[in-house]
Parts: C-alpha cells; structure tokens; sequence
C-alpha cells in the first residue's frame, strides 16, 4: 500500500497498520526511511515558524542560519534519538512481559512519528501564520495525542511477536 494510505489508516487503526508492515518482514532499510520521511516532514513543518521569525524578530539569526540548524537537527540529530529511544521502549516493554524485537519496536516509534507528521506540518503552519496562542497549543496537544496512541498501539502490537 501507498505510504500515505497506510498514514490515513493509521487514523483509524493503528494497530492493523503496524502488523501489516511486521508481515511484510524485516527491512531495516525501510524501518530507516520510514523514520527520514518523518524527520525531513518535521524539518518541512519547521519553515514557517523559522520564516515568521525571522521577519518578526529584529534580534533573530538570518532565516538561512535558522533552516541549517533545524536541518542538523532533524536530520541528523533526532534520528539518532529515535533509535535510542526506540531500543529503550523496547527494554521497558521486556520488562512488562513483551516478546517482540527491537526492530519491532523502532519501526513502532518510527511509523507513529511518520503517521504523525501531518500534524506537524499543521502546527508548523499555525506557528507561522497565527503564532503563539490556543489554536497552536491545540494543535500540539492534537499531534502528543495522536504520536502517543499510534506509537503505543503499534508497539503493541510489535511486542505480540515471538523474537
């Protein structure tokens, strides 16, 4: 299925999402686009905010210097997070009886950050065009809410499999 088929799926049910890509067998290589798609996504929601600030703020970095250092970070910096953070999701779900892998477990963390991201294209567009305010804190609380449910659904279902 299409990448964004499986993204508006996952809305409705995470779950079913996860284990059809567990079925599909062990691919690192897609586990790791899965996981560049949803950085470079979060780094694509970043410009607007980078740009408002940029024009709004006398003091601000050039726009230039803002988009190279949310370019380091997304792409460089939080995939190496994510693996962490996935491999110690993965030692906790053990602990609480879990009997996946830890590839079961990045590609849990790493498809609820893609299916996500459209959200995090939003909240990028209400940082930029609106601002600070309650429509950007709802919109954040939306997307906290929806990575949480996928990822914990999906790891789940990833912590079902024998290793």
């Amino acid at each position: 299925m299409p990448v964004t088929t499986d993204i508006a799926a996952t809305y409705r049910s995470p779950r079913a999402v996860m284990r059809r890509l567990l079925d599909a067998g062990r691919r690192e290589d897609r586990a790791l686009a899965i996981l560049m798609g949803g950085c470079l996504l979060a780094f694509v929601g970043r410009w607007p905010a980078l740009q408002r600030a940029a024009t709004l703020q006398p003091d601000a970095p050039p726009l230039e210097a803002q988009i190279a250092g949310a370019l380091f970070g997304w792409v460089f910096i939080a995939p190496l997070l994510l693996y962490g953070l996935a491999a110690l999701s993965h030692l906790v779900a053990r602990l609480v009886g879990g009997r996946g892998s830890f590839y079961g477990a990045r590609l849990a963390l790493f498809w609820a950050f893609l299916a996500a991201a459209p959200l995090l294209l939003l909240q990028g567009l209400v940082e930029g065009l609106v601002g600070p305010g309650p429509g950007l804190q709802i919109v954040g609380v939306l997307w906290l809410v929806a990575f949480g449910w996928f990822w914990i659904a999906s790891l789940r279902e990833a912590e079902k499999e024998t290793a």
